[in-house]
C-alpha cells in the first residue's frame, strides 16, 4: 500500500510538472488556458475567480453552467455560449480531480480550433506553438536537476569506478550494487534485481567491477554462491554462470557500478544535479535507440520494459534502499518521461512537434482532420504498449 501511495505521489509530481512547463510558456504567449488540473477527471471540485466580482467561486463536480450564467449576466452567457465554446464559468479554473495521477491543462484551440483568435494556440507562430510543447519536456528536465542538486547535499549514490571529484565528500564507501538485469540472464533466473549490492562470490571479497568479472570468467558452467544485501536484508544466492548470445566469456548477465554514497557544498551540488541530468538524459536517449533498433532488427529486448506496475516496484525497491535511492529512482524517472514525449510520436509533444516542422516545410498547416487521425492512432498505439507492457509486469510479480 505504501509503495502504491510513493508511486502515486512520484508520478503525480511529475506530471504536474510537465503540465506545469505547458501551462506557464503558454500563458507567456498569451494563450488563453481554460483550466489546469490537479488529477484527472471526474471532477471534484474547484475555483475560480469571478472576472465581474473578482470574487474566488468554488465548483462542486462539474458545476451547474447555467446557474453559474446567470450570476454573472448576459455577457458572460454570449462568451461561453458563443466565442468561446472551451470556457465554462468565464475564468481559468483551477481543478481537483478524483483520480489522483498527474494533472492535465486545457489550452484554447491546442487541437485546432480557434486558430483565429488572438489567444488561441492555433493563431500563433509556429516557434511559439512549439517552445510551448517543448515547455513540458524542459521543466522535467529542470526537475530531475533540481531533485539531484538536493540529492547531492544530503548524499546520493554514485558510480565511483573513475574516482572520486575533488569536492565531493564520501558518505558511504564504494560497493558493487546491480543497476540492470537482462532478460533470460542467470542473474534473472537466479532472482538478483535492481540495487542488490554484491559482497560476495564464494569466499571471494568483491571490491571493484574488475574482481566480479575476473571471477565469474573463471567459473563457466559452476555453480557459485553470491552474498548480497537487499535493502537491510542480507541474502545467499546461487548463480551458474555462462556464456551468454553475442558473448565470449562467462556472464550472469547484469549491469553493475562501483557505487558509493556522496555528497557536495551545497553551492557545488546544484550544479553537479544538473550535470547528473544531462548525462543521464543522454544515456536514456541511447537505450531508446537500441531498444528501438533490436526492436526494428528482431532482435528483442536487452533489458526490461518496465509500465507503470513495474515502475511502482522499483520505487518500492528504492524505498527499501533509501531516501537518496527514492531521489535518484525520481529523477531518472523525471528524465525518461522527458525522452517518451520529445520522441516524434504521433500523440506525444514530439509527435506535435513534428506536425508543426512538416507545416513549416510545406509552407502551410497539416490538414487537421489527417493530424487528428494520426494522434488517435498514436494514442492507441501507446495505450496498446502499455497494457502490454503491465501485463508481462504482472506476470513478473508471480
Amino acid at each position: 500500500m505504501i509503495t502504491v501511495l510513493l508511486f502515486i505521489v512520484i508520478l503525480g509530481i511529475l506530471v504536474l510538472a510537465h503540465e506545469f512547463g505547458h501551462f506557464i510558456s503558454a500563458r507567456k504567449f498569451g494563450m488563453k488556458t481554460y483550466e489546469f488540473g490537479f488529477g484527472y477527471p471526474p471532477r471534484a471540485f474547484g475555483f475560480y475567480r469571478d472576472p465581474e466580482t473578482k470574487k474566488i467561486k468554488w465548483v462542486w463536480g462539474k458545476g451547474r453552467r447555467g446557474t453559474r450564467n446567470e450570476e454573472r449576466g448576459t455577457s458572460l452567457k454570449k462568451t461561453i455560449a458563443g466565442d468561446d465554446q472551451g470556457q465554462e464559468f468565464g475564468a481559468m479554473l483551477w481543478s481537483f480531480n478524483w483520480l489522483p495521477i498527474g494533472g492535465f491543462v486545457r489550452i484554447k484551440g491546442e487541437n485546432g480550433e480557434n486558430a483565429n483568435d488572438p489567444d488561441s494556440f492555433g493563431y500563433h507562430k509556429a516557434w511559439k506553438r512549439a517552445v510551448v510543447l517543448v515547455a513540458g519536456v524542459t521543466m522535467n528536465f529542470i526537475l530531475a536537476g533540481v531533485i539531484l542538486g538536493l540529492g547531492f547535499m544530503i548524499g546520493l549514490p554514485a558510480d565511483l569506478s573513475q574516482g572520486v571529484d575533488k569536492h565531493a565528500k564520501i558518505i558511504e564507501p564504494a560497493s558493487v550494487i546491480v543497476q540492470q538485469v537482462q532478460n533470460d540472464t542467470p542473474a534473472q533466473e537466479a532472482g538478483l534485481t535492481f540495487g542488490d549490492k554484491i559482497l560476495k562470490l564464494d569466499d571471494v571479497e568483491i571490491k571493484n567491477i574488475t574482481a566480479m568479472n575476473e571471477y565469474i570468467d573463471s567459473k563457466d558452467g559452476e555453480l557459485i554462491i553470491a552474498s548480497v544485501v537487499r535493502g537491510k536484508e542480507a541474502l545467499s544466492i546461487s548463480i551458474t554462470p555462462r556464456v551468454l548470445e553475442g558473448g565470449k566469456d562467462a556472464d550472469i548477465g547484469i549491469a553493475v557500478a562501483e557505487a558509493g554514497v556522496i555528497s557536495y557544498p551545497w553551492y557545488i551540488a546544484i550544479y553537479k544535479g544538473f550535470v547528473a541530468a544531462t548525462f543521464g538524459i543522454i544515456n536514456i536517449f541511447i537505450a531508446f535507440y537500441y531498444l528501438i533498433k533490436n526492436l526494428i532488427l528482431g532482435q528483442g529486448l536487452l533489458f526490461e520494459v518496465a509500465g507503470p506496475v513495474g515502475i511502482a516496484n522499483i520505487v518500492g525497491q528504492s524505498a527499501k534502499l533509501g531516501f537518496n535511492y527514492i531521489l535518484n529512482v525520481t529523477a531518472m524517472l523525471s528524465l525518461s518521461l522527458a525522452v517518451i514525449n520529445i520522441l516524434p510520436i504521433p500523440a506525444l509533444d514530439g509527435g506535435r512537434v513534428l506536425f508543426i516542422m512538416i507545416e513549416k516545410i510545406i509552407r502551410r498547416p497539416v490538414s487537421m482532420k489527417y493530424e487528428q487521425l494520426a494522434h488517435t492512432i498514436g494514442f492507441v498505439l501507446l495505450m496498446a504498449l502499455v497494457v502490454v507492457v503491465t501485463w508481462r509486469d504482472v506476470v513478473g510479480l508471480f
